[in-house]
């Protein structure tokens, strides 16, 4: 499992200092539970990625190596692909 998330956040906490207790008290959340999400063990509910990501002051996307202009360019290819795969069915001459 890559814990490149967990590293990110670990790395932002600390540069808050703030210990995982004090971190897992913010979300609201059982530190040990905190503690697997660094290690990568387990992964955080929607609801506690958002207080993750206010508390460090960071986006969702950012902590998640969300590139948002590489997936709107993978939507678009798709988006244009449907488009041409319709055109094809419903406007081409069948002969």
């Amino acid at each position: 499992m890559d814990n490149s998330f967990g590293r990110k956040i670990r790395d932002c906490r600390i540069d808050l200092d703030l210990s995982q207790k004090e971190m897992s008290a913010l979300i609201p959340m059982n530190q040990s539970n905190y503690s697997k999400i660094e290690r990568g063990l387990q992964e955080p509910s929607i609801h506690q990625l958002k207080r993750i990501s206010q508390i460090l002051n960071k986006s969702v996307d950012e902590l998640l190596d969300i590139d948002r202009s590489a997936m709107e360019e993978i939507n678009l290819k798709n988006f244009q692909k449907e488009f041409d795969e319709l055109y094809k069915k419903y406007f081409t001459s069948k002969k």
